[in-house]
């Protein structure tokens, strides 16, 4: 199976409205959303939802206040404060370390996994769609990236689909390496802006590492033409095949609105743009 990936080294270029270009585009696919802290793809898709679960990503410390003696070691080995002089655990302050389960001489704390999150799989109108949602606060976003792409794989062994179109989260965080891994090539947006070559450079290093094959997509391109040419002559320096160049026009935001994507309106220039960047990399790539 060849899985496309979808980032952006910030936020707000336009990763996700490419990722919905390249999904009303392909013809047979399932469609991933990766950006489980604010995940948006399912917006141009109308999905409806066939499964869902709970994610339980982490573990915290529970105490049984009727074993519990009070002798007090558990408070003298946590390191996050999260004990109480009445040897209350605070769920908030707990980081699931164990050292209070390890040292408790009674065996009255445990760790129990909590759960963190909720991931679903939909039918939309343009293919199958896995995602998920990480409870506001809560940590292991790559697990849980992990699993989206675990039911994308199911759901593409279910349909016998052979494209995977991922839309991954901005910058180089865990979602993002944990995306990143196992996959055949990613398409980097960018913008052009100072902080958007910066984020660029470093979302390169990130792909680079992993060793996959990386293309550049530079979105309201129109709107700085000086920095547009820095990022592509930055590009070049880098061996990084640009498939193209996407005009700033509103009519993205008004597709977006009622739940399309501009390629889907014969007469947006950014639309037309998607198409030929969904074109140049079916070309050189599928």
């Amino acid at each position: 199976m060849k899985s496309v990936l979808f980032l952006s080294g910030k936020g707000g270029t336009g990763k996700t409205s490419l990722a919905g270009a390249f999904a009303f585009l392909a013809k047979e696919k399932v469609l991933a959303d990766c950006d489980v802290d604010a995940a948006n793809l399912h917006l141009l898709l109308d999905p409806k939802i066939t499964s869902e679960g709970n994610f339980q990503g982490i573990k915290l410390a529970v105490k049984d206040d009727e074993k519990c003696t009070s002798c007090g070691k558990c408070r003298e080995v946590c390191r996050f404060q999260a004990i109480d002089e009445n040897f209350t655990i605070d769920s908030y302050m707990c980081e699931g370390c164990g050292a209070c389960a390890y040292v408790c001489p009674v065996d009255a704390i445990t760790l129990l996994l909590v759960d963190c999150g909720r991931w679903y799989t939909a039918q939309s109108r343009l293919g199958p769609l896995a995602s998920a949602e990480l409870y506001p606060g809560e940590e292991t976003s790559g697990k849980l990236v992990s699993l989206v792409k675990e039911k994308a794989a199911g759901l593409a062994k279910e349909t016998k689909v052979e494209a995977l179109l991922i839309d991954g989260a901005p910058g180089i965080g865990c979602p993002v390496i944990a995306s990143v891994r196992g996959v055949s090539a990613v398409i980097l947006v960018t913008e052009p802006s100072l902080s958007g070559l910066h984020d660029l450079k470093r979302i390169l290093g990130v792909v680079r590492h992993f060793g996959i094959p990386a293309y550049l997509v530079i979105n309201k391109a129109d709107i700085n033409e000086k920095v547009s040419e820095k990022i592509e002559a930055f590009a070049a320096q880098e061996q990084l095949p640009v498939l193209g160049r996407i005009p700033h026009d509103r009519k993205v935001t008004e597709m977006m609105v009622v739940g399309k994507s501009a390629v889907e309106d014969a007469e947006s220039p950014a639309g037309a743009a998607m198409s030929v960047v969904f074109e140049r990399f079916t070309e050189v790539f599928l």
